[in-house]
Formats: C-alpha cells, structure tokens, sequence
C-alpha cells in the first residue's frame, strides 16, 4: 500500500528560469535539483525556489559529480528538462546528433547514473521530423536498455492547455517497465483557453490604458498569440520573433518590434522613419510576455530587460508541465499501490519505438513569437 504521506522528488536539467519546475512542483514533485548554466536564470530560480537547490553550470559536470556520488538522488521519482531546441529547431541548422549542443547523450547518461522512475525530456517539435527518426530510436533503444519504456512521445501545444499561444513541442515521456502500463498522456482541451485580448486587458489597464478603450484593444486581440521567441546570447533579443510573428501580433494591435518598459504605458507606437499611417499598437512587458506564456502573475525573472524576456520566450509553460507531470505522478502511485493493470485496446498499442503524431488545425498561422 502506497504511503499517503510518500514524496515525490525530481532532478532537472536545463532549468531555465522555472517554467517546468513550476509544473512539476504543482503535480506535487519536489525539487532537488535544478541545473542550468544561465546566471540570470538561476537567480531567477533562487529567488523563485528558495530553499531548493539550483546548482548553476554545464550540465556535463552535473553529471560528472554524480557519477562520483549519486546519493543526494537515491530512489528518484522524476529526472526532467527541455534539452537544447538549436540541434533540431525548424529555424537553424538542423544538425541533430552532429550538433555539439545536442544534451541527449548526456541526458540519458543521467538516466543511467541516477536510475529515476520516470523520464521527462522537453524540445522543440522540429525532432519529431522523419529526418530525426534514426536518432529518435537510438534514444528509445538506449532507454529500453536501460530498463525504460516509451509511453509517449508526441507533438503538444500549449494552446490545448489553457496557454494563450500555440508553442507546439515534443515531448517525450518513459517510464520504468513495471510503471509504463499505468501511464496515459493527459487529456488535451480540457480547459478553455483565453485569447491574447482576454489573457491582457486587466494588465493594459493596470498599465493607464482606459477600461473603455482595454476593452476595444481585447476585442482585435481576439487570437491566441504565435509561439514566443527568446533568442540566444548571440542571436535575438527582446523583440517578439520573426517577420511572421510580427506580423500576426500586429494583426492583433500589439507591436511586436519590441518588449515594453516595465512601467511603460499601452501607448501606440510609430517606428522610426516611417509615416503615422503605419503605426502598430501598444508593446508588451516582460510580465505580459509571461502571462502568454503560462507563468504565474509575479514570477521574480532576474536581470535587465533583454535577459528577463528571453528567460520567458526559452521557457516551457507550467501548465504543459504540470498536466504530463501529474500523469507520471499518478502512474508511479498506481505502480506501488498495486493497482490491476489497466486494458488498452488492441488499437491503441504500439511498440517502444513508435512515433506517433498528431495533426490539428491550429487556431492561428503556423508558430512565430508572442509577449504576456
């Protein structure tokens, strides 16, 4: 009989500035790591996390300590983390495994090392291209080696979880063999998902735009936003993505040129050198970039401006997080509660090295960038 008291504990890497964590900590995991080797992030996790351990630095060397000592992490429920997006984003190279960012390898070394129950790895939905299906089943082959089964691995949007943005992702899901049979993915649409408009009026207001004249701007804002962009250190910076981004987001009256001051007032903007007729609408803070992200209202994102947004456009929105982590969290339970096996039908199985997609028409273009 499983203790109603038992805690569930998670490692993750590539923590970014929460977004995850904040999931994982809702689906009731606690904490006992978080690596990431951004500085504005880890303060950001500190200050959000206090009292968890955030360890900051490569994630090669997390490893390399706990293949020396691993018994911080004995008996681990969960080893998470949204793996670096460059090797497989539909907007870079695409080198996959050749790429020297690629973590995968060094991902399921921490499988191996730490030997958790369930695994949880986060990218971009470009790995679930056909190019990348010889990799993909090197990585399910390594894992049912190690003793862990495919449950998912599938394309998800957050727009099916309430998020105001499309930010289609892969997720990959194994568990322990004796615990996979208990897992199913959460179920998608559950909950209504607001648009940009109705996700940022009250804050417009907070920002002096009148209720009369929030209520008009929600009204064109009647979308959900394009997936936001953060950038890198060398490419990017707090703007909301690409000329296509843009261009939806100033379909929708938001100028998407550029993220707001934190006090910053919703006020129209002319660009430079061109003639009042084409004026965008207001610009979004960090903060609003945020709430279209998921996060919740006040989340402590550290550093300047340009730091603060990219934290926010590289994030995983916690309510992805949260509605996968609760379904492993329940496998686990089931597993040592003993509970009999559910039945599948014979339609719904498949092998450990199966691909499933998934196709929906999306509400808006195809993916681009978006503020909170």
């Amino acid at each position: 009989m499983a203790n109603n008291h038992r805690r569930f504990t998670s490692v993750e890497i590539c923590a970014g500035a929460g977004g995850q964590a904040i999931g994982l900590e809702m689906a009731k995991f606690e904490h006992l790591a978080l690596v990431e080797i951004d500085p504005h992030a880890c303060q950001t996790l500190r200050v959000g996390f206090e009292g968890s351990q955030v360890i900051e630095g490569d994630v090669r060397e997390f490893l390399a300590a706990v293949k020396n000592d691993a018994s911080d992490y004995a008996d681990l429920d969960l080893l998470a983390g949204g793996v670096p997006c460059p090797p497989f984003s539909l907007a870079g190279k695409q080198l996959g495994q050749d790429d020297e960012r690629d973590l995968f390898p060094v991902m399921l070394d921490l499988v191996a090392v730490l030997q958790p129950k369930a695994v949880m790895i986060e990218n971009v939905r470009g790995l679930l291209q056909s190019k990348f299906e010889p990799y993909r089943r090197q990585i399910l082959a390594r894992l049912e080696a190690l003793g862990y089964e495919e449950t998912d691995w599938d394309r998800f949007e957050a727009s099916d979880f309430g998020v105001p943005q499309l930010r289609p992702r892969s997720i990959l899901v194994a568990l322990r063999k004796d615990i996979a049979p208990y897992y199913s993915a959460p179920e998608r649409g559950k909950v209504t998902t607001p648009t940009v408009g109705e996700a940022l009026m009250k804050s417009m207001v907070l920002r002096g735009m009148s209720e009369e004249d929030a209520a008009a701007w929600a009204d064109g804002a009647d979308n959900i936003a394009p997936t936001l962009v953060g950038g890198s250190k060398k490419h990017g910076g707090a703007d909301l993505g690409p000329g296509r981004a843009k261009a939806q987001l100033k379909a929708m009256n938001i100028d998407a040129w550029a993220v707001a001051d934190d006090n910053a007032p919703p006020v129209p903007v002319i660009p430079k050198g061109h003639k009042e007729a084409r004026v965008n609408g207001p610009r979004l803070t960090v903060a609003q970039a945020a709430r279209l992200q998921g996060f919740p209202d006040n989340w402590p994102f550290q550093g300047g401006k340009t730091a603060r947004y990219r934290q926010v456009g590289n994030a995983f929105p916690p309510p992805v997080a949260e509605a996968v982590a609760t379904q492993i969290r329940e496998a686990i339970e089931a597993a040592e509660r003993g509970d009999p096996l559910p039945v599948v039908p014979e339609q719904q199985q498949r092998s450990v090295t199966s691909i499933p997609r998934r196709s929906r028409a999306p509400r808006t273009a195809e993916p681009a960038n978006l503020p909170q």
